[in-house]
């Protein structure tokens, strides 16, 4: 991981995601890119002002050998970020949800499926309420990977999972499958979870967990609710699929209270 983008509108969910891709950053040695996608009636050199003071409290944060740098964009959110993301090649974007202008919302209602289905760059999804210094904590440990477990298209599209996982304290993931009960998983199924599995193995303790329900966001936040020890969430976004398509990723991201990690599943 090189490049991490950390858009932001100085609203305090943003600025909590800034703080995750600090951190993110920090511990991957990774070049961090904090972009405003400046609005029709802000001032610039207050905009800028504001991004000084922020690459600032960053680094007496994180440490002054922390690579960061500040952007101003133009355009709408979308647009504005879009082309920031393409000329920059980031191999991560961290946003933050509960923005609190209009146009800055980023990821509430319809925002939400734009900016997912428009940048095709894995995003790491913050919510308000999470702290960046639960990183930190070995009870917030397990990473857990929400499945359709039909086979990927791209082989590589987990491996940020597993670049980020590492950076976690003692990291342990588990590959959560939600299916209607009284089914089972054919042979083609069977074999997907064991390959991602083994994706994480031997550097990260790993397990496959099943949990029966009609619906897969029911599902998936029945086993959360329940396990207070999860620190990452992670979902793949794509076409196909026959229980997490693209809808539920979207849902997903507007209703978790933790850090969602959401991937692209793309031919290379």
């Amino acid at each position: 991981m090189k490049t991490i983008i950390a858009p932001i509108d100085f609203s305090k969910a943003s600025t909590n995601a800034l703080s995750f891709a600090g951190e993110i950053s920090k511990r991957a040695s990774a070049h961090l890119i904090i972009v405003n996608v400046l609005e029709e009636g802000e001032e610039e050199e207050k905009v800028k002002s504001k991004l000084i003071d922020l690459e600032s409290n960053l680094k007496n944060t994180f440490g002054a050998d922390l690579s960061c740098e500040w952007q101003v964009a133009q355009g709408s959110l979308i647009n504005g970020l879009k082309e920031v993301v393409d000329a920059r090649q980031p191999n991560l974007v961290v946003m933050g949800t509960n923005g609190t202008s209009n146009l800055k919302q980023v990821l509430l209602g319809s925002n939400t499926v734009n900016v997912i289905a428009k940048i095709k760059v894995p995003m790491l999804v913050i919510p308000e309420v999470a702290k960046f210094e639960n990183f930190l904590r070995k009870g917030k440990n397990k990473v857990v990977l929400a499945t359709d477990l039909d086979a990927l298209e791209n082989d590589s599209s987990l491996d940020l999972l597993k670049e980020i996982a590492l950076l976690i304290i003692e990291p342990k993931v588990k590959v959560l499958n939600v299916r209607p009960k009284n089914t089972h998983l054919d042979f083609n199924a069977s074999m997907e979870r064991n390959a991602l599995l083994s994706v994480f193995q031997p550097e990260i303790e790993s397990e496959r967990i099943t949990v029966f329900s009609s619906n897969v966001l029911s599902g998936i936040n029945f086993y959360l609710n329940e396990h207070d020890d999860t620190g990452l969430v992670a979902m793949i976004s794509r076409d196909s699929g026959q229980l997490i398509q693209k809808h539920y990723t979207r849902e997903m991201a507007t209703h978790t209270e933790f850090p969602l990690l959401v991937l692209h599943d793309t031919k290379i």
